[in-house]
């Protein structure tokens, strides 16, 4: 016993948000700090940080943006020093990425029903699960409407996700999603419920019959509230690069997206890729997650995720 509290005092403390955050962008963040050393700004910081931005997937257009927003601070500001740069670069980053946080609001509808969807691998499930807990903190009722009729195994996870928060999961076997997620949306109706979940199964953009289905669960959705959906919402993994900016211009050219969920900044995502979103397809991020635990989903803060992809300390 006595062993067991020595080792519960002697326990590391827990970390913080903010430092998880930047354990997860830890690579991009090597890449780019270790070039703001000793040493003047010169044509050769300018190319060695163009390079590094687009290896963390930035892509060419908010590389080039950052660039540019770099000389002119240098010119305004008569900055000399490579480390100075360093504070500059987290600056143009948070001022490009503040048009994508716009906290997620669902006030005004009841229920308000937030549509999700993500490739296969995604996290989409999972987030929901996680969503289900941080709605329940702001004291809203929630139901998940399992429209993933085709994998067992998605309907199994969202029935432990639904018994770890305590709400009602409305569910069958195959059959139609998106008559699974109207009966949902009648459930939630009749028990006077705030908000419902939809989760839809995971569908890769080229295959085109899945994207005309996934378009058809939406339609559907609005014959059962005429304003909804509320929220469309594309889950995103962090580490598939660029070929998450494809999925967001695949996406919300087939259902109007919303907002953006980015899963999975595990210390191996990038993280230049939200810098390509918002230059090229500006979807606010509404929520980003860092790890598996229920709480590892909070609001994106552009100040934060700048600060913890640049660290300037």
């Amino acid at each position: 016993m006595l062993s067991f509290l020595k080792k519960s005092a002697d326990a590391a403390p827990v970390p913080s948000w903010s430092e998880r955050l930047k354990a997860g962008l830890a690579r991009t963040r090597a890449q780019v700090g270790g070039l703001f050393g000793g040493g003047k700004i010169d044509a050769a910081l300018y190319e060695e940080l163009e390079v590094a931005l687009l290896c963390a997937d930035t892509g060419v257009a908010a590389t080039s943006f950052l660039l540019e927003n770099l000389r002119q601070q240098v010119r305004k500001k008569g900055l000399t020093e490579r480390q100075e740069l360093k504070a500059a670069l987290r600056e143009a980053l948070a001022t490009l990425l503040s048009p994508l946080e716009r906290p997620l609001t669902v006030e005004g509808h009841c229920p308000f029903i937030i549509m999700l969807a993500g490739v296969n691998g995604s996290g989409k499930t999972t987030s929901i699960g996680k969503l289900a807990k941080f709605f329940q903190a702001q004291g809203k009722s929630v139901l998940l409407a399992a429209g993933d009729t085709f994998r067992a195994a998605a309907r199994e996870q969202l029935a432990i996700w639904g018994e770890r928060n305590q709400v009602a999961v409305i569910t069958q076997q195959g059959g139609d999603p998106a008559a699974v997620i109207f009966d949902a949306v009648q459930a939630a109706r009749a028990r006077k419920i705030d908000i419902v979940l939809a989760d839809t199964a995971g569908r890769l953009p080229t295959q085109l019959h899945l994207m005309e289905e996934i378009r058809k669960v939406k339609r559907v959705i609005a014959k059962a509230d005429a304003s909804a959906p509320h929220e469309v919402l594309l889950v995103l993994d962090a580490n598939t690069g660029q070929n998450a900016l494809s999925q967001v211009k695949a996406f919300d050219d087939a259902l109007g997206l919303t907002g953006l969920i980015l899963t999975k900044l595990d210390g191996t995502a990038k993280g230049g890729v939200i810098a390509a979103i918002a230059r090229e397809r500006p979807v606010p991020i509404r929520f980003i997650g860092i790890g598996e635990g229920i709480d590892d989903l909070r609001p994106f803060l552009a100040q934060d995720f700048a600060t913890a992809l640049i660290d300037t300390d």
